[in-house]
């Protein structure tokens, strides 16, 4: 009988375990599409990601763009995502709940490689779609959890960021395609002044 109430004892453990494993990886998956319902943990994950995206590749940019609309646009995103880090950061204290590490999700850590990779004259083009897809995400999971989320600070924090994400949407829109070398036309070429009156 102790045999057999051990058995099923350890039974139920391991039960208890597999169930855990499923519903952390649940979570998990959820944790990476901004349209599913998402607990704070799995919000504050995404959006600490996608802030990180936003400072890294917006340094990126200070460094390889020489146009002056990017550049402006890069600080501008730098400074605001670090601010957002900040307020997610309080928000997860004061309501008690661990702040997520300053880590890249997967499709984040995929675009900032690409960006990476750009020749010196595709990197605008190549910021300005990573932006947009980035800030794209960014608007619907923020939407998403402040209509369905589990927490009302939470939430009020989602709704209150998502004018700014889509304001950083539409200038990434407007931001140009080519680097401006190559949009200024190479100047005309001038012959100098002919000499044939005079001697060698």
């Amino acid at each position: 009988m102790k045999a057999l109430l051990a058995s099923a004892a350890a039974l139920a453990l391991l039960a208890g375990c597999a169930q855990t494993t499923t519903d952390s990886s649940t979570t998990a998956a959820a944790a990476v599409d901004p349209s599913s319902p998402l607990s704070a943990p799995g919000f504050m994950a995404m959006a600490a990601s996608s802030d990180q995206f936003e400072i890294q590749s917006s340094q990126m940019a200070l460094q390889m763009s020489q146009n002056p609309q990017v550049r402006a646009y890069a600080q501008t995103m730098i400074d605001h995502h670090t601010r957002t880090t900040a307020e997610l950061t309080q928000l997860a204290s004061a309501n008690n709940l661990t702040p997520p590490p300053p880590t890249l999700m997967p499709n984040h850590q995929a675009l900032l490689d690409q960006l990476r990779t750009a020749q010196p004259g595709q990197f605008d083009a190549a910021y300005k779609q990573a932006q947009i897809t980035s800030h794209q995400e960014a608007l619907t999971l923020m939407q998403n959890y402040a209509s369905q989320g589990d927490l009302p600070p939470f939430r009020q924090f989602a709704s209150n960021t998502s004018p700014i994400i889509q304001q950083h949407l539409a200038q990434a829109q407007t931001l140009p395609d080519m680097a401006m070398m190559q949009q200024q036309p190479a100047p005309a070429y001038t012959p100098p002044p002919s000499r044939a009156g005079e001697r060698g």
